[in-house]
C-alpha cells in the first residue's frame, strides 16, 4: 500500500511526476518508487528539443523507460522518447487502476478503523493472489458481491465494508449489442399487436443490472438494444427478448423476423 522500496529494473516502464526543469533535462519523482530520477534533454524527443518546456512541464505525470540504475549514487536515468504511444497508454491505465484500487482499500480500512496496510495484509494479498490484480478482484466484488471475498476465506466483518465501497465506487463496464426486428400485422388491431410484441421484448425477464431497449426506426423496422456485463450474457438476453417478441406477433396472426446489426 506504499511506494516500493526496491529499485526499478532497466527497461521497466515507470510513471513519474516532473519536479524541476533545467536547460539540460528534467528531474522527476517516480510515483511507484520512493526514488528520484533524471530525464536528460537528449532522451525527451527523437527530434531536436529547442525548448524543454514545449515537451514536459512541472507537475506533469509522464511514462518513462528506465535506462540506467546506479544504486551506489542513488541515480536513475530515464527516457521519454523510447516509450511508444501504446506503451504509454497501457502503463498509465495500469497505474491508474492500481492507484484507484489502493484508494478503495484505504476507504474500506477507514470504515473498519484499521490501517490500509493491515487491511492489505488481511484481504488485499488474498485478492491479488486469486485474481492477479487488486483492481480486477475489487471489480469482481462490485459485480458479484461480498461472496467473492467470503469464498477466499476473508471474514464477513472485513468483506462487508470492502464490498460496500467497491459497489459504491466502481462503475461496472457494460457491453452493448443490437439488432433489427421486422414486425408486420395486417389484422384490424395489428398496430396494437406490434406495440405489445415490442413491450414483451423490452419487459422480458432479465438478470439484475442488464437492460433491453427498443426504438422505432421506421415501421416495420425496430431496433432492439441489449446492455449486459459480458457478451455471453448479452447474447443470451437478446435471443430471449427476440424470441419472445416474434412468438407474440406470430401468435397474434402477424409476421416477424430479426437480423443482427
Amino acid at each position: 500500500m506504499s511506494r516500493k522500496e526496491e529499485w526499478p529494473e532497466v527497461g521497466e516502464l515507470v510513471v513519474a511526476t516532473v519536479r524541476n526543469l533545467a536547460d539540460y533535462g528534467a528531474y522527476v519523482r517516480l510515483d511507484e518508487y520512493d526514488k528520484q530520477g533524471f530525464l536528460h534533454i537528449s532522451e525527451i524527443s527523437s527530434s531536436w528539443v529547442r525548448n524543454i518546456r514545449n515537451h514536459v512541464r512541472e507537475r506533469q505525470k509522464v511514462v518513462l523507460k528506465v535506462l540506467r540504475v546506479n544504486t551506489d549514487r542513488s541515480h536513475i536515468d530515464l527516457s521519454l522518447r523510447r516509450v511508444t504511444k501504446r506503451e504509454r497508454i497501457d502503463k498509465m491505465l495500469l497505474w491508474k487502476r492500481g492507484t484507484k484500487a489502493e484508494s478503495l482499500l484505504r476507504s474500506s480500512a477507514k470504515k473498519l478503523g484499521i490501517s490500509a496496510e493491515e487491511l492489505y495484509n488481511k484481504a488485499g494479498t488474498l485478492i491479488e493472489k486469486r485474481y492477479g490484480d487488486l483492481y480486477d478482484g475489487l471489480e469482481r466484488v462490485a459485480r458479484e458481491g461480498k461472496e467473492v471475498l467470503l469464498k477466499m476465506g476473508i471474514p464477513e466483518d472485513i468483506a462487508d465494508p470492502i464490498a460496500e465501497v467497491a459497489k459504491d465506487r466502481i462503475k461496472i463496464p457494460m457491453v452493448k449489442i443490437k439488432g433489427i426486428l421486422n414486425l408486420v400485422s395486417t389484422k384490424p388491431n395489428g398496430v396494437q399487436h406490434i406495440k405489445k410484441s415490442l413491450l414483451t421484448a423490452q419487459n422480458v425477464k432479465k438478470p439484475k443490472g442488464t437492460r433491453v431497449n427498443v426504438h422505432v426506426i421506421a415501421p416495420p423496422r425496430y431496433r432492439i438494444e441489449v446492455s449486459a456485463r459480458d457478451y455471453k450474457e448479452a447474447e443470451a438476453l437478446l435471443k430471449r427478448a427476440v424470441d419472445t417478441s416474434l412468438s407474440f406477433i406470430k401468435d397474434a396472426g402477424g409476421e416477424g423476423s430479426f437480423s443482427r446489426s
